[in-house]
């Protein structure tokens, strides 16, 4: 599934490049998870005024007024180019406009693009109203994270994930951001202290930017804009290498379940 660092390589691929675009016409593919909640052709005619992100989503807004919110699901993929072939059978979101098109590919339609007249549409709330804060922003204050961290008895790894304290730290993030912490990531988080809480906290905020950079991780079918896979997943600390030496002690590797995700951990560096 396409996570922050990869949703963030996308937007900064295409956001510069789309600003200012007019918009000419829509075409709609198969069905999304869920319907785009306006008229096709009433897009017509308004501007691109820029591209935004919060958490997974991405939210393209135009003038004069109105925004669409993007999602990639378990394994879309945006491409924009001012000139794209025609669409084939998982090509199903075409927004056509004087700079190019851009494109929403995705297999297994999980992602979905919909329409809010504004962030605080009730369309726009539902999907981020409960959103954390943002980990490479300003507002990932230490103190509240840690205050949210006590309230909580679930592992960590869990906590991480729900986005509802931080948002968008996917699963293989978590696994690198906690190796990085010396955390286990079956440790409850109304456990962690304060100074392992500001560790976790600058381990997310460092991997997160480190994955950006690399262009985010393709494990299956992850590509950016313009079809280069990502390559943060050849750094990996623990994700995917299990059995296989810790980067660091030489300790194999071990993986466990929680909540159906897959979860890698070094038992010598991260022993609580």
């Amino acid at each position: 599934m396409p996570e922050l660092p990869e949703v963030e390589v996308t937007r900064l691929g295409f956001a510069d490049r789309i600003a200012g675009a007019q918009v000419h016409g829509v075409r709609l593919g198969k069905p999304l998870r869920w319907p785009l909640a306006i008229v096709p052709e009433a897009l017509a005619g308004r501007s691109v005024q820029g591209v935004r992100r919060r958490g997974k989503y991405l939210l393209v807004d135009l003038a004069p007024g109105g925004v669409l919110l993007l999602h990639l699901g378990m394994s879309g993929s945006l491409r924009f180019s001012e000139q794209l072939p025609p669409p084939g059978p998982h090509d199903h979101f075409d927004l056509l406009t004087s700079r190019g098109v851009l494109r929403l590919n995705d297999p297994r339609r999980f992602g979905a693009v919909v329409y809010a007249d504004s962030d605080s549409a009730p369309q726009a709330v539902k999907l981020l109203g409960g959103l954390g804060v943002e980990p490479l922003g300003e507002d990932f204050a230490l103190d509240a994270f840690h205050a949210g961290l006590r309230r909580r008895q679930a592992p960590i790894k869990q906590v991480l994930l729900a986005g509802e304290l931080v948002v968008g730290v996917g699963n293989i993030y978590a696994s690198e951001a906690l190796f990085a912490a010396g955390i286990r990531p079956t440790l409850a988080a109304a456990r962690i202290s304060r100074p392992r809480a500001a560790r976790l906290r600058d381990a997310v905020r460092a991997i997160l930017a480190r994955a950006v950079a690399r262009g985010g991780s393709t494990l299956r079918d992850f590509s950016n804009v313009d079809g280069a896979s990502g390559y943060f997943q050849l750094e990996a600390m623990v994700y995917g290498r299990a059995g296989e030496p810790c980067r660091v002690c030489a300790t194999p590797i071990r993986q466990l379940r929680q909540g159906q995700r897959s979860t890698f951990y070094c038992p010598h560096c991260q022993k609580s």
